[in-house]
């Protein structure tokens, strides 16, 4: 009972999913996906570069800011433990927030926009 009762939903599914179909055809019909990628790409890019300067670049400097004080902090009671201060990971999430803070002046030229 159980198996025909799963059969039957599948059949159902299966015979909805192929009347709710609806075909998808690029570039009113004449079948050029690669236009209509450009197309969509070349309406986006302004937008997609915008939020990425605005929204992505500055949250990922904020999270390796905080990251570079915490680590800094740490590193420096390790030192007053220890007496030894270990330079690689402030060193290493400095050189990345470097990085990110002047992404966005160089990264448009090597993405070609």
């Amino acid at each position: 009972m159980k198996r025909k009762r799963t059969i039957c939903m599948a059949l159902t599914l299966s015979t909805a999913l192929a009347l709710l179909c609806v075909p998808a055809l690029a570039a009113g019909g004449t079948g050029d996906v690669a236009s209509a990628v450009e197309q969509t790409w070349t309406a986006a890019a302004g937008q997609l570069k915008t939020i990425v300067n605005n929204v992505v670049f500055p949250a990922l400097d904020m999270i390796l800011a905080i990251f570079f004080f915490v680590k800094l902090g740490s590193a420096y009671f390790d030192y007053r433990q220890r007496g030894q201060f270990e330079w690689a990971g402030p060193a290493i999430l400095l050189a990345c927030l470097i990085f990110t803070l002047t992404a966005p002046n160089y990264i448009w030229g090597i993405v070609g926009m």
